[in-house]
């Protein structure tokens, strides 16, 4: 049974990616992932609000030349949890690459137009294999146009790639006016994977306390959803890999996205509650799936159920739209005369 796929541009054992999460900041971590059976891993996220510290401290420093390493960090001290400088985080992929021999794609947080080439730089020469340029940004200017925001998302994108060689994914959120527009123009632009989706972990807030409660919910399988929806349009109208993050439990949620025309899956909510070796199982399941179905590997169902592959692409979503409101209602009006 052959799992092998590709991800931007790099060969993958399987379609199962471990995402950015904590998990990965111990290489023992990455090692069990490797062993467990990932395809890839993406690293833990370096957050922009880190860089910026880091440059102000450089900056101060290059300023006052007799300051020391602790007077930057008594005027600019690290917040937490930003707390990785880009040293660490530079050294973490050294070290995870000389760990195991799978592709590890480095993660930026980053959320504003601003000079990314030096941190794409040195993750590059770090030896990392791909970077994941996750935008994680919630508008709330209301003088703030649609377009301006898609350009700054172009932007960022397009500012890392002058930079760097090495492939180069968006992961994008789901809210935008427009997203087919806005993922054809990341393709145009060059982005060499999209991933789909990034989750807002919305904050609660305590009536007694008047306090917002900063939890992190992990993810649902209802998280799937949107996913597999998206991707099964955007299939085979952009170049770039697609990528399904969120949701994905079991070996069927696998299948399912491979479906729509993912290359990879990319799993971190399952990981944190059922743990690394949990990806074992899930190859394991994922083998017998496509064994019982007669499917000799994954490359065989990517797309199959895409709008690509539809017989009337223009008609997909919206009888896809109408069958769901339709059932949905059977169910809950209730029988009339009329009836």
């Amino acid at each position: 049974m052959n799992l092998d796929t590709t991800y931007l541009k790099l060969p993958l054992r399987s379609p199962l990616v471990v995402s950015a999460s904590p998990l990965s900041t111990s290489i023992d971590n990455i090692k069990r992932m490797e062993d467990a059976g990932a395809g890839a891993i993406v690293l833990f996220s370096l957050f922009e609000e880190q860089l910026r510290i880091e440059q102000q401290r450089h900056t101060y420093r290059q300023e006052h030349p007799t300051a020391t390493e602790e007077d930057a960090l008594a005027m600019f001290p690290a917040r937490q949890p930003f707390h990785i400088q880009l040293d660490h985080y530079v050294d973490h992929i050294r070290k995870a690459k000389e760990a195991v021999s799978v592709p590890i794609i480095a993660s930026l947080n980053c959320q504003s137009l601003g000079t990314w080439t030096d941190f794409a730089e040195q993750i590059e020469a770090a030896g990392a294999d791909a970077l994941e340029l996750n935008i994680y940004y919630l508008p709330t200017s209301m003088d703030r146009a649609a377009e301006h925001i898609e350009d700054m998302y172009l932007h960022i994108l397009k500012v890392v790639r002058s930079a760097v060689s090495l492939p180069v994914a968006v992961k994008l959120t789901p809210f935008f006016t427009n997203l087919a527009h806005v993922t054809r123009r990341l393709d145009q632009a060059g982005a060499s994977g999209l991933v789909l989706f990034n989750r807002f972990y919305q904050p609660d807030l305590d009536p007694v306390t008047l306090r917002v409660r900063s939890e992190t919910p992990l993810g649902t399988s209802q998280d799937a959803r949107l996913v597999l929806h998206w991707i099964a349009l955007l299939y085979g109208n952009v170049k770039a890999d697609l990528a399904a993050t969120g949701g994905i439990y079991t070996a069927e949620d696998v299948v399912k996205m491979l479906m729509a025309g993912a290359k990879v899956t990319m799993l971190a909510s399952v990981l944190l509650k059922k743990g690394i070796d949990y990806l074992s199982t899930l190859e394991k399941n994922l083998r017998a799936w496509l064994d019982q179905n007669d499917y000799s590997s994954v490359a065989d169902l990517q797309g199959i159920i895409s709008q690509f592959r539809s017989r009337d692409p223009g008609a997909f979503e919206r009888s896809a739209y109408i069958r769901a409101i339709t059932s949905a209602e059977f169910l809950v009006w209730p029988r009339t005369e009329f009836d």
